[in-house]
């Protein structure tokens, strides 16, 4: 059916008076805006104990700290008494829960005072050897117009702390605690920071007033002296050359014959005239004198933990004297490399050395992590424990580039006087401690 001209007006007309919106009208209103919902009082009531909750929670925190274990069980027997009180009727009971009261508000009294003081924490070395003690000093001053009441300091060291007892304080003045700290392991220890205490004398409460000032205090390895017991060969230009003879270097050795892609300007024109045959310099090679250190950290290699420390000594007494030789030291463990650019940074480094863990592998690894990162090494050192086999210390050495000098030191607390045995082109020396060191490469130079 064909809809006529004056048909169309009528039907949007019908459309519009029916009631049903059409198209267009519907297009010219703007979208419904959804009004924010208000909040139900059950979601009002849960937001506000949420608030409160972490503001109690906060405080809370801060009053848990401050409670010892001893005070604690103080409280939980007053609350227990109360309660048998009041359930019961008990005089007893309401004289003890009266008493527990009492106490545990006369020691909180202890807990308010002003604990501002002005601390410095000065140690006189942070570096020592173990069996060296590290002696400090400890300075507190009452910087404020108020005197300050007596308190407890603590100073961390380590795992341990020690505790001081600071006396009145009048405003102007200072009050100095010496200290001597043992050291008998390896490590780093943290000395602080200082925290000062105030507590009451039956050891109820405690509040601490943390004072940020630490410092790390260095327990270096024992090491030994090598006075005139190089190991090295090669040394810098200015030290004794290779061997090995080059086309071109700085150290001349001998005249020869010219050969097809030989450099014309080191042919020797003089002995070229007087031969009658050309004839080119021969140089021996000269390389800088790089020095590698492997020390194996990984805890199966080693019987006991004290031989895991005269390996760390013995890496630290050979890579010193390397760096008084002035040579470039490379030291390298299980878990990776260590920094040795300095004597100080080499012990810094081994005081933080740990055993690895067994997946990085041991002596065998590093030697091929020595072979990749360093083949042009002088000489290399591979360090371990009692533990490996022959066949794996033997794996090892072969791991190392032909034309390095290896020496392999095991640390076995079993043997009396150092041994010497030759493993391929390895000198091993076997040692039971750090003592037998000197006398140990004495035989590697004989």
């Amino acid at each position: 059916m064909t809809m006529t001209p004056e048909a169309v007006p009528e039907t949007q007309d019908a459309t519009r008076n029916s009631g049903v919106p059409s198209m267009a009208d519907a297009a010219d209103e703007p979208a419904p805006q959804l009004a924010p919902r208000e909040a139900t009082r059950a979601e009002r009531l849960r937001e506000t104990a949420f608030a409160w909750g972490r503001i109690v929670g906060r405080y809370a925190r801060v009053v848990a700290v401050a409670i010892r274990p001893v005070g604690w069980v103080v409280i939980a027997l007053a609350i227990v008494l109360w309660f048998v009180t009041f359930t019961l009727g008990w005089e007893e009971a309401f004289v003890a829960a009266a008493i527990a009261t009492v106490i545990v508000a006369l020691c909180l009294i202890f807990l308010f005072g002003r604990t501002a003081y002005d601390v410095e924490l000065d140690l006189t070395r942070t570096r020592v050897v173990v069996g060296e003690r590290a002696v400090g000093a400890l300075t507190l001053a009452n910087r404020t117009s108020r005197s300050l009441l007596p308190s407890e300091v603590v100073l961390p060291v380590g795992s341990g702390r020690g505790v001081f007892q600071v006396p009145r304080l009048q405003p102007g003045s200072e009050h100095e605690e010496l200290f001597a700290i043992p050291t008998t392991a390896r490590g780093v220890l943290a000395v602080g920071p200082v925290s000062v205490l105030r507590g009451d004398p039956l050891g109820l409460f405690e509040r601490t007033n943390d004072r940020r000032q630490a410092a790390d205090l260095f327990v270096h390895p024992k090491t030994t002296s090598l006075e005139g017991l190089s190991l090295g060969q090669l040394r810098d230009l200015e030290g004794l050359p290779d061997q090995h003879l080059a086309r071109d270097d700085v150290s001349f050795h001998a005249l020869r014959d010219y050969q097809p892609g030989d450099d014309l300007r080191h042919v020797h024109w003089k002995s070229t005239a007087r031969t009658g045959t050309l004839m080119v310099r021969e140089y021996e090679q000269t390389r800088r004198s790089h020095f590698v250190v492997a020390l194996s950290t990984h805890p199966g290699e080693y019987r006991d933990p004290q031989e895991f420390e005269t390996a760390i000594s013995v890496g630290g007494s050979i890579g010193l004297r390397a760096l008084r030789d002035s040579r470039t030291l490379d030291v390298r463990t299980s878990a990776g490399r260590i920094r040795a650019e300095t004597g100080r940074r080499f012990l810094d480094s081994l005081s933080a050395l740990e055993p690895s863990k067994p997946r990085e592998g041991g002596i065998v690894a590093l030697a091929g992590v020595l072979a990749t990162h360093s083949p042009d090494a002088a000489v290399a050192v591979l360090i371990c424990g009692s533990t490996l086999d022959a066949g794996e210390l033997r794996l090892a050495c072969s791991r190392i580039p032909y034309g390095v000098r290896v020496l392999a030191v095991i640390a076995d607390g079993r043997v009396d006087s150092p041994a010497l045995r030759r493993v391929g082109d390895a000198d091993v020396v076997t040692l039971g401690d750090l003592d037998q060191l000197p006398s140990a490469i004495r035989k590697v130079l004989a």
